[in-house]
């Protein structure tokens, strides 16, 4: 038996553990079944109950889910449709899910299996630098199957959603206005004061002028 504090209190009856376990207000707990005599604990199981589910929804949170993406091909899918597959699968495996490819046979088409197997080499061949073959190719009725996976090390694109929003255009720059201040003036003394022009001739008397009769 263990106490609530993790100390070994020995072997000890059944009716002896319950009673200790209710003197503290706690549960006798069966953590060990199958050991021999099976190991009980003292403890709060409502706790021990939380306490688990918590750490539990925190592994999974922090737990990356792999999908199996299905891509159906026929022996023989053009060279557009088979691009755009091919973009798919690229995608896909960047995302970090592997990818399920399908070679789906129709009529006598069967009869020809390697045209199936050149159709899952050329895929493999244009995403040879992010996958690897996890699966090789195996028939499975009128299909052949093939799984890939991608490599380690294969960075995962960030989802469309969590992508950082634009950021605005700057405003455009307004150009810089420069008021000139008008010309203050001259003050009534300062005018006075200021000396004639060098250019202006000096006043004449008009006596000096007239005609003297």
């Amino acid at each position: 038996m263990i106490g609530p504090d993790g100390a070994q209190l020995g072997v000890l009856p059944t009716h002896d553990a319950l009673r200790r376990a209710e003197e503290q207000g706690l549960d006798l707990v069966e953590v060990s079944p199958k050991a021999v005599p099976p190991v009980c604990k003292i403890m709060d199981y409502g706790k021990f109950k939380y306490e688990q589910s918590k750490s539990q929804a925190k592994a999974r949170k922090h737990q990356s889910t792999v999908i199996l993406k299905e891509i159906k091909f026929r022996p023989k899918t053009d060279d557009h449709d088979f691009d755009t597959k091919v973009r798919h699968i690229r995608r896909f495996l960047q995302e970090g899910n592997k990818a399920k490819l399908v070679i789906i046979f129709r009529g006598r088409e069967i009869v020809h299996p390697e045209t199936g197997q050149a159709m899952l080499k050329a895929v493999v061949e244009a995403c040879q630098d992010i996958a690897v073959i996890e699966q090789n190719p195996m028939m499975e009725g009128r299909r052949m199957l093939m799984v890939i996976a991608p490599k380690a090390g294969v960075i995962r694109s960030a989802p469309a959603s969590h992508s950082p929003a634009p950021s605005a255009p700057a405003p455009a720059r307004q150009p810089e206005v420069t008021t000139k201040a008008p010309a203050r003036a001259a003050e009534p003394s300062q005018a006075a004061s200021a000396p004639p022009p060098a250019s202006a001739a000096p006043a004449q008397d008009p006596r000096a002028s007239a005609p003297k009769k």
